[in-house]
């Protein structure tokens, strides 16, 4: 079974979300056989790769809102966060274009294609941003989570500022354009099936099951009215006839 991840680094929900769907695919019988693909999505191209004010500050002039609107705002999300054991931290937050990460991101694929490098960079990148304050648009940081994650250093650093990952990037982002996808975190499964948001864990058990049971159908004996108790005519197996 294929799933498709759109998600953005500066994105709090998609933190939340992509921890809530990884716990309920660690628990799905089927999960060595469900190949999942992370694509880069930015929700603020184009902030600059260091914002001089306060993530409260931000939000406030983009969404058009007041500090402490935003301030409550956060209290929701990091609620939310601390109900799945994520901390955030929105006082502390380091402003920043996700660009760079994104593009370190596609290399850690190129350089691992199981995608596991991927994604425990991915998962030091939501911590580093959301927890920890450093900046994800920095070079030094980039590099660092980038090596403990499994990269190679100078696979990494040249992945920062790399045109062949950012034109990746930029084709992720298109194809969400596509697809219709314009907020994240979105999941797609098989190709057919889109969920919205950062859902309910329970939501996301539901689906992996309902889709990998239509991909792999089982064939149910047939009930003919009358027959009931009849539990089939003579056959051949290996085993004889």
């Amino acid at each position: 079974m294929k799933i498709d991840i759109w998600s953005d680094i500066a994105c709090p929900w998609c933190y939340i979300g992509l921890t809530r769907f990884e716990r309920a695919l660690a628990e799905f019988p089927h999960r060595d056989e469900v190949k999942v693909t992370v694509h880069s999505f930015q929700l603020d191209p184009s902030l600059p790769d260091s914002y001089p004010g306060t993530e409260a500050e931000y939000l406030s002039g983009r969404k058009g809102i007041s500090v402490p609107e935003v301030e409550a705002m956060f209290e929701h999300v990091a609620a939310a966060a601390a109900s799945e054991g994520l901390t955030m931290r929105f006082d502390t937050l380091a402003v920043a274009n996700s660009r760079r990460a994104h593009r370190v991101l596609h290399a850690a694929v190129a350089a691992d294609p199981s995608g596991a490098t991927q994604r425990r960079l991915e998962d030091s990148l939501f911590r580093a941003h959301f927890t920890d304050g450093e900046s994800i648009a920095d070079p030094d940081v980039l590099v660092r989570l980038a090596t403990t994650a499994g990269m190679n250093a100078a696979e990494a650093a040249a992945a920062v500022d790399d045109e062949t990952r950012d034109a990746e990037v930029a084709a992720d982002i298109t194809r969400a354009a596509q697809l219709g996808i314009s907020g994240v975190p979105f999941f797609v499964l098989d190709e057919r099936y889109g969920i919205s948001g950062a859902q309910p864990r329970e939501v996301f058990d539901q689906a992996l099951t309902r889709v990998w049971d239509e991909l792999h159908p089982r064939i149910e004996p047939l009930k003919v009215p009358g027959l009931e108790g009849f539990s089939g005519g003579p056959a051949c197996g290996p085993d004889g006839c």
